[in-house]
């Protein structure tokens, strides 16, 4: 029996709200979901990113080791090559990219405040 199904959420908890949908929205290109038409995003402390897959929820004000005790988030992307050397001009800290199995490509990433983040690419079987 299938207790869990989809992924429908992850929560990445934040110290400067501000930058960090600025890195999702404007880098990475997410789309923010909720709240809409908001410009100021310094002062919230729960917004909702449209990867397409499920929400990636940013919530501020939460104490912690950032970027240590925070969720691992992967994005799935056509090319991994073409995707760090875009991120990696954009100033984003980018590792290497490594093949942990047949068709895959992988390459971990940071964002501004240091929480590790992955593009990943499968070969269609």
């Amino acid at each position: 029996m299938t207790i869990a199904g989809e992924l429908m959420e992850v929560i990445l908890y934040v110290r400067h709200m501000g930058a960090q949908v600025s890195f999702y929205r404007d880098v990475l290109g997410i789309p923010v979901k909720e709240p809409a038409g908001i410009q100021d995003f310094s002062e919230l402390f729960w917004v909702q990113l449209d990867t397409g897959s499920c929400t990636l929820a940013l919530h501020g004000g939460a104490e912690g080791r950032y970027g240590k005790d925070a969720p691992k988030i992967v994005f799935r992307v056509s090319n991994v090559a073409a995707s760090r050397a875009k991120l990696l001009q954009d100033g984003v800290t980018m590792g290497d990219v490594r093949s942990p199995g047949p068709g895959i490509q992988v390459c971990d990433g940071r964002d501004p405040e240091g929480s590790k983040f992955s593009i990943e690419s499968r070969e269609q079987v």
